[in-house]
C-alpha cells in the first residue's frame, strides 16, 4: 500500500482557498506565485512518496541500533534518505536566506512538512527536530553563534535537538535539575540527564547541535532560574571545522510502542562545553519559540499519519470482498462485494476523510498567519500573532487527537488483517498515539488555552477569532447553496461563544471548573475551526460547479464536506453540555475512594 502524497489537496487550499498570490506585499511572498508554489509541491511529493515513504514500514521493523560509547546508527536507508533530503536542499526550503536558506514562507513548508511527516512520521522528526532548534537559535543566539551553527544546520550538514525533559519533570520544568557552571570564558560546562530526546544521537549528520534548558548555578528555583544553552556534539573551531568531542552522549535509546525509527535518546551531559541561548533567566521565554514550532509541528505530524491511515484504509475497502450490499450485489460476478459498499465501512472512511481534509485546511491556514506576524503592518502583524498564541494548543491537540481517531478508524477497515503487521494500519496507530502526549500532552494543551490563552490581552484574540467568523457568516448567509455550511459555522461559534462565557463565569469563581471544562472547550473550539475552513472550502468549490467545471473534485469536496457539516459538528452540543456540567462529579470522589 503506497502513501500518495496528497498535493492536490493543497494546492487547492493554498492557491484556491487561501489565494496566496495576494500576499506578495508581505514579507516572504513578494517571489512567491500559486505556479512556484506548484511545482515544489509536486517535486516535494514525489520526494516524499519515491524516497521517504519506502523506507517507512522497513525501519519501523528494523529500529535503531545503540552500542557502546553511545553510538547509534539509524535502520537501513535512512541516513542516504537523509542526505539525498539535504542535498537537494528541502531542509532550507523557509530557512533565512542570510544563513543559507531558501526563504520561503512557512505555508511552503508546513506543506511539504505533511507530505514527509504522511510519508513516514519517524523520518520526518529528524529535520523537524532540527527545524525547531534552528527556530530557537535563530530567535535568540548571538550574531556570532548564529553565524557559527546555523548555516551548516540549514544545509542539513549538521541536525539539532530539543532537550527539556528530565527523569523528575516532564511538564513541570521548574524541577530541572541540569546545570550550568561558567567557566570563566564565555561558555558554561552542562551537567545532567536529559530523557526522551528524539534525534538525540544518530549516524545521519556530521554533528548534532543541542538546545539544552539548564539552571546556571546559584539562580532561583523555579522557572525564573532556568537559561538556554547551545551544546554542539562536536564543539567547532574558529574555522568553522569540527574539533574534539564534547562530554556528552547518548546513554541509551528508548523501547517504545512505536516510531521506532527515530532515535529517542537519554543524554548525558558530563560538564560538556555549551554557550548561552539569550539572557540569563529567560531560558523558557526561549525555549517557547522552540516549543510552539514543535506543537505546530506535531499537530502536523498527528495528522499527517492520520493522511497516510486512511489511504490505506480506502485502498483496503475497495480490494476487500465481503459480503454482499444491502441493496443488492455491486459485485455480482465476484464471491462477495469489496467491503466499501456497506454503509458503516463508508461512515468510517468519510469520518476519516472530513477530519483529514478539515485538518489540512487548518494547519495551512495556521501557518499563513504565522508568516504574516512578520508584516510591517502593525495591525495584520499584531491579529497574526494573537492568532498563533490562541490556535497553537487548539491545533496541537485537536489534530493529534483526531489523527489518532482517524487511524483508529483505518485499522478497523482492515478488520483483524489490520491488527497483524502485514498490513501498514497497526505501525499507523502505534506511531500517531505519541503525539497525543509529547511537545505537551493534549491535557496540558488544553489547560494552555482556557488558562493563558483565553485571557491574554483582555481576551483580544478570542474577540477578533469571533469577529471574523461573524464577517464570514454576514457576507456569505445570503448563499443557498453552501446555507448548511455556513449555518453549521454560526452555530458551532454560537456554542464555543457560549461556552467562553461559561468559563468566565465559573472558572473564576472555581479554577476546577476551568480545569474540568478544558478539553471539552478545547473540543467545541477545534470544531469550530474545522467548520469555517470547511465553509471556507465550500464556498470556493461550489463556486467552482455553478461555474460548470467538470473536474469531480470539487463535488467530491462538497460531498466530504457535508458529512462534516451534518455527522461530525452535532458534538459541539454534547462537549458543551459536558463542559458545562463543571468540576463536582470530578473532584467529590476522594482518590482513595479510586
Amino acid at each position: 500500500m503506497a502513501y500518495k502524497s496528497p498535493v492536490r489537496d493543497f494546492t487547492f487550499i493554498l492557491n484556491e482557498v487561501l489565494e496566496i498570490d495576494r500576499y506578495t506585499n508581505q514579507p516572504g511572498f513578494q517571489d512567491v506565485s500559486s505556479d512556484l508554489v506548484n511545482q515544489i509541491l509536486e517535486e516535494g511529493g514525489k520526494f516524499a512518496d519515491e524516497v521517504i515513504a519506502p523506507i517507512n514500514n522497513p525501519g519501523d521493523k528494523e529500529g535503531c541500533h545503540w552500542s557502546e560509547g553511545g553510538v547509534v546508527t539509524g535502520p537501513k536507508g535512512w541516513k542516504e534518505a537523509y542526505k539525498a533530503m539535504s542535498d537537494a536542499g528541502w531542509m532550507a526550503l523557509a530557512a533565512d536566506p542570510a544563513y543559507g536558506g531558501q526563504g520561503m514562507p512557512s505555508i511552503v513548508a508546513s506543506a511539504f512538512g505533511q507530505m514527509t511527516a504522511g510519508a513516514s512520521a519517524a523520518f520526518s522528526m529528524y529535520p523537524g527536530l532540527t527545524a525547531s532548534a534552528y527556530a530557537g537559535i535563530h530567535a535568540s543566539a548571538s550574531d556570532e553563534i548564529k553565524a557559527k551553527y546555523l548555516p551548516k544546520m540549514v544545509s542539513g550538514e549538521w541536525s539539532g535537538t530539543m532537550n527539556l525533559t528530565e527523569p523528575q519533570c516532564g511538564t513541570d520544568l521548574g524541577m530541572v535539575r541540569t546545570k550550568a557552571v561558567p567557566n570563566g570564558d564565555g561558555s558554561y560546562s552542562i551537567t545532567g540527564q536529559k530523557i526522551w530526546i528524539s534525534a538525540g544521537e544518530h549516524d545521519f549528520s556530521d554533528n548534532i547541535i543541542h538546545t539544552v534548558l539548564a539552571r546556571i548555578e546559584g539562580a532561583v528555583p523555579g522557572i525564573k532560574g532556568l537559561s538556554l544553552f547551545v551544546v554542539p556534539k562536536y564543539l567547532v573551531n574558529e574555522d568553522g571545522s569540527l574539533g574534539e568531542r564534547n562530554t556528552l552522549e547518548c546513554a541509551g535509546l528508548e523501547h517504545k510502542m512505536g516510531i521506532h525509527g527515530n532515535a529517542t535518546c537519554v543524554m548525558q551531559y558530563d560538564g560538556a562545553k555549551g554557550w548561552l541561548l539569550g539572557e540569563e533567566g529567560r531560558g523558557m521565554n526561549n525555549m517557547f519559540v522552540v516549543m510552539n514550532e514543535a506543537r505546530l509541528g506535531t499537530g502536523l505530524q498527528g495528522l499527517a499519519i492520520g493522511t497516510a491511515a486512511y489511504q490505506a484504509a480506502v485502498e483496503f475497502a475497495k480490494d476487500r470482498l465481503q459480503g454482499r450490499s444491502l441493496t443488492g450485489p455491486k459485485n455480482p460476478e465476484g464471491p462477495a462485494d469489496p467491503i466499501i459498499v456497506h454503509p458503516d465501512v463508508r461512515r468510517m472512511l468519510l469520518e476519516a476523510r472530513a477530519f483529514v481534509e478539515g485538518g489540512q485546511a487548518f494547519i495551512l491556514w495556521t501557518a499563513l498567519h504565522a508568516d504574516l506576524e512578520k508584516s510591517e503592518d502593525e495591525a495584520v502583524a499584531t491579529k497574526a500573532k494573537d492568532y498563533m498564541g490562541l490556535l497553537t494548543p487548539v491545533l496541537k491537540a485537536y489534530l493529534t487527537d483526531k489523527g489518532f481517531h482517524v487511524a483508529s478508524l483505518a485499522m478497523q477497515v482492515h478488520g483483524g488483517s489490520g491488527y497483524t503487521e502485514h498490513f501498514p494500519a497497526s505501525q499507523y496507530l502505534r506511531d500517531a498515539r505519541i503525539t497525543m502526549i509529547y511537545e505537551g500532552a493534549n491535557g496540558i494543551q488544553a489547560l494552555d488555552l482556557v488558562g493563558r490563552k483565553l485571557p491574554a490581552n483582555g481576551g483580544r484574540a478570542i474577540m477578533t477569532w469571533f469577529g471574523e467568523i461573524d464577517a464570514f457568516v454576514a457576507e456569505n448567509g445570503s448563499n443557498q447553496a453552501i446555507k448548511p455550511f455556513v449555518d453549521g459555522l454560526a452555530d458551532a461559534k454560537k456554542k464555543l461563544q457560549e461556552g467562553t462565557m461559561w468559563l468566565m463565569q465559573n472558572g473564576m469563581a472555581n479554577p476546577d471548573n476551568a480545569g474540568a471544562a478544558s478539553t471539552d472547550y478545547l473540543n467545541v473550539f477545534g470544531l469550530t475551526a474545522l467548520a469555517y475552513m470547511w465553509a471556507q472550502m465550500a464556498k470556493v468549490a461550489q463556486a467552482q460547479v455553478e461555474a460548470g467545471s467538470t473536474d469531480p473534485y470539487y463535488a467530491t469536496k462538497l460531498q466530504t464536506g457535508r458529512y462534516f457539516v451534518e455527522r461530525i459538528l452535532p458534538d459541539a452540543g454534547a462537549h458543551l453540555a459536558k463542559m458545562k456540567t463543571g468540576a463536582d462529579v470530578l473532584m467529590a470522589m476522594p482518590a482513595e475512594a479510586f
